[in-house]
């Protein structure tokens, strides 16, 4: 009982924080005083990072009740991002507002709960930001449906978010400045998933649908804004641009040669950033978008080379400059016939083991999260398939999590047998060493233990002719 009486104080003074900010007092025209502070439970740091446009505005402390508070005496409206690494999320403020949070970074987007002066507009984006992750954790299959089919469940599932949008947007009354996000959280979800699906289907299926799709299906591009400095750093509007650029890449560049084609399509994105975009900050974020994309796709060292003298001469964020060359010349480690860069991982009884000792053989090493549920089967099921019909090789499958016990409990769920499953100790540093920026990406070994292809896809079409 007191043990469960010490747990309740520190959410009781967050309560009551909420109670009190939550008050409808007058301010004056020139004033732009605004609080934030909350609690984190379980905290991996003791501080919350506060933000804007990703540049740190204050550091924000925890106290011996792991909680945090500050008063901004002139705050301006927008945007901001909160962060306690390695997870971030955004809270908008209007003037004057008083927000409180709770953190949980166990689970950290399902953990965010607001309360205090402008809380609802916060909790509704945070709502309608967990539909959108649950939809694209379930959508992989919705790839290889035919156009009438995806079109039907992808408008079906957009409908059930406007509706909500809508409803929310009245009962709120919440101002244009907001709607910006608010929308852009809507539209470009749906919007991203009609520039993946011509590529993901052909990558799935082998099929070109391109001619067969119909004459208004990006018709939504007419409407965008692309310079819209607001949505720079706004990761549903940052991940759309990366998503359609790809696809008119993908249309446009018509290779034959499959050691070019990489490099044609990606010089292209850079090319299509440089005209589209009139605003440097959202282009410096776009090529750099671009650069992290072909970085990790394409492994010719001329190529690579051409890119980034094409990337340099257009970029002009100094920063991402010297990011982008060093992610380069790291990726010159991972070469053909060079060793897996060495890491530490967790068997099933915890035990810390180094990744050199499992790799003395044909190896398929792919990765999964309990954030993406459809990747968790459709991976495995993929695994499975292939290890029956290259026997020679080991599948390894690495969960990127950090919760070990779930982790232990979805593999009793799934039970997925001859896969061999292991988990990062410190993904951190396994995101590094071994250039890890996307979930699909795939690393076979050879017999000797040295890297045959260390950027593949357990997805495509041809996969297998990786391990002939």
């Amino acid at each position: 009982m007191i043990a469960y009486s010490k747990k309740l104080l520190p959410l009781f003074s967050v309560a009551t924080l909420c109670l009190l900010f939550s008050c409808n007092k007058e301010f004056s025209s020139d004033n732009y005083i605004a609080y934030f502070g909350g609690e984190v439970v379980n905290p991996k740091s003791n501080y919350v990072l506060f933000l804007k446009n990703d540049e740190i505005i204050d550091t924000l402390f925890l106290n011996e009740k792991n909680q945090f508070f500050k008063q901004f005496d002139s705050l301006a409206p927008g945007m901001y991002t909160f962060k306690h690494d390695p997870e971030y999320q955004y809270v908008y403020f209007d003037k004057n507002d008083s927000l409180m949070v709770r953190i949980n970074p166990v689970e950290f987007d399902e953990s965010i709960v607001f309360c205090g002066r402008g809380d609802e507009k916060n909790n509704f984006l945070m709502e309608l930001y967990l539909k959108n992750q649950e939809d694209r954790s379930t959508m992989f299959d919705i790839f290889d449906y035919d156009t009438k089919k995806f079109q039907a469940t992808i408008d079906a599932s957009f409908k059930k978010n406007q509706n909500f949008y809508s409803k929310k947007k009245e009962n709120i009354k919440w101002n244009d400045d907001f709607d910006i996000y608010a929308n852009a959280t809507l539209q470009f979800h749906h919007n991203s998933k009609k520039e993946i699906y011509p590529i993901a289907h052909k990558l799935r299926t082998g099929k070109i649908i391109n001619d067969s799709l119909p004459k208004n299906y990006y018709d939504h591009r007419k409407n965008i804004d692309y310079n819209n400095v607001n949505l720079t750093n706004y990761s549903p509007f940052v991940r759309y641009l990366t998503y359609m650029m790809s696809n008119v890449s993908y249309s446009n560049v018509n290779s034959t040669n499959t050691t070019t084609e990489a490099l044609e399509i990606h010089l292209h994105k850079l090319n299509i950033a440089d005209t589209l975009f009139k605003s440097a900050k959202v282009k410096n974020k776009i090529l750099n978008s671009v650069a992290f994309s072909y970085l990790l796709e394409d492994q010719n060292s001329e190529n690579n080379a051409q890119f980034i003298k094409r990337f340099n001469d257009l970029s002009t964020d100094k920063e991402s400059l010297e990011e982008i060359n060093k992610l380069a010349n790291s990726i010159k480690l991972l070469k053909v016939g060079a060793e897996l860069p060495e890491v530490s991982l967790l068997d099933l009884n915890g035990t810390k083991i180094s990744s050199k000792s499992i790799l003395k053989r044909k190896s398929v090493i792919f990765f999964w999260t309990s954030n993406a549920s459809s990747h968790i089967t459709a991976c495995h099921k993929k695994a499975i398939d292939f290890q029956k019909a290259y026997p020679d090789y080991q599948f390894i499958a690495i969960n990127i999590d950090d919760n070990h016990e779930e982790w232990i409990q979805l593999l009793k769920q799934y039970k997925f047998g001859v896969v061999n499953e292991f988990r990062a100790a410190d993904f951190d540093d396994l995101k590094s060493k071994w250039a890890i920026n996307k979930l699909q990406r795939t690393i076979i070994i050879d017999q000797n233990g040295t890297i045959k292809n260390g950027f593949v896809n357990l997805f495509e079409v041809n996969f297998t002719n990786y391990l002939k």
